[in-house]
């Protein structure tokens, strides 16, 4: 794993900026096991109020850890350069359809011939797929920004939920987090399968698929890897644990995986996890950023780091660029 140089920290706001600095590790770490169903919201706000005697208000604590959405948004859904609907895909493996954000840029897209007319796809264009995954509550409005932001550099986007066959992100994520917890992860793993290869497949698809995602996204793209090794292009899992161990020598690559230095729980599982992308003789490279929590790249929270943010995209970027559309 490549150690990167310091970065400089630039979360959301100044003053966000200087209270998450400020908050101990510790608490991140509780947001983590909140996060990731290891403790409930009572207890993960039990122990922030602990903090309180420390000089912190829980509006500053809960600001830090807690998503705003608002601040997520960096293309618009109504951006000229891209349109975005809402499609269904088979998935008679999974939970029997899914659900998925598609998002199509500006040149694969025919002008309207008046105003106020949905623009059609020109069938003569094609382009690179990236599938975009989201973390363990569904599909919320940060990763459904990230489809966009792929979209404005010329790919076809797809961002599925998980929580479609329960009716779909419910607006919030602590009710996300326990519906997605309420299913069965080995269909949701069919349904995710089923949107690469729904992806792949578009029309106006090059047949070059890339995936990139977040936290339990990012384990799903490690997933996909192992499982369909020769249908992905291009993985980027950001900061996300391996696929199951049966499951691993099958991964070829190629994957840029980022990690964050301070996220002790999905880097506990690298060293295995690397030891069998080098046997496999894989196609990888690992970056691992210093001074910067597990969800660094989600600009809604205080975890956010903006520059490491930037770097990590641009990389990633830059790769679907090399393995989609130059190879």
């Amino acid at each position: 794993m490549t150690q990167q140089d310091k970065q400089t920290q630039g979360i959301i706001t100044p003053q966000i900026a200087h209270d998450a600095q400020a908050i101990p590790q510790e608490a991140f770490d509780w947001y983590d096991e909140y996060a990731h169903g290891i403790i409930d919201r009572r207890e993960f706000m039990g122990r922030l109020a602990g903090l309180v005697a420390l000089g912190f208000t829980m509006t500053t604590l809960t600001g830090a850890f807690l998503p705003n959405y608002a601040l997520a948004e960096q293309v618009s859904f109504n951006d000229p350069a891209i349109q975005a609907s809402y499609v269904k895909f088979p998935s008679p493996n999974g939970f029997g359809e899914g659900r998925g954000y598609l998002v199509i840029p500006d040149e694969l897209l025919i002008a309207a011939s008046t105003a106020g007319e949905a623009r059609t796809i020109d069938p003569s264009k094609k382009a690179a797929v990236v599938l975009v995954i989201h973390e363990n509550r569904g599909l919320n409005p940060y990763i459904e920004d990230v489809a966009r932001r792929l979209a404005a550099q010329g790919y076809i986007a797809l961002a599925p939920d998980a929580l479609y066959s329960l009716g779909g992100y419910p607006g919030n994520d602590d009710a996300g987090r326990a519906m997605q917890s309420s299913l069965d992860k080995a269909k949701i793993e069919q349904d995710f399968i089923a949107a690469a290869q729904f992806l792949k497949a578009h029309p106006q698809s090059n047949g070059k698929l890339g995936a990139v995602g977040f936290c339990f996204g990012g384990y799903i793209v490690n997933m996909l890897a192992a499982t369909i090794p020769y249908e992905l292009n291009a993985g980027v899992p950001f900061y996300g644990t391996p696929a199951a161990m049966p499951l691993r020598n099958r991964v070829k690559g190629p994957l840029m995986l980022q990690f964050a230095e301070l996220d002790q729980r999905v880097n506990d599982t690298w060293a295995e996890y690397e030891t069998q992308l080098k046997a496999n003789k894989a196609d990888y490279i690992a970056y691992l950023y210093p001074n910067v929590h597990h969800g660094f790249h989600n600009d809604s929270t205080g975890r956010y780091d903006k520059a490491t943010a930037e770097l990590a995209w641009s990389r990633s970027l830059a790769f679907f660029e090399t393995k989609l559309r130059s190879e």
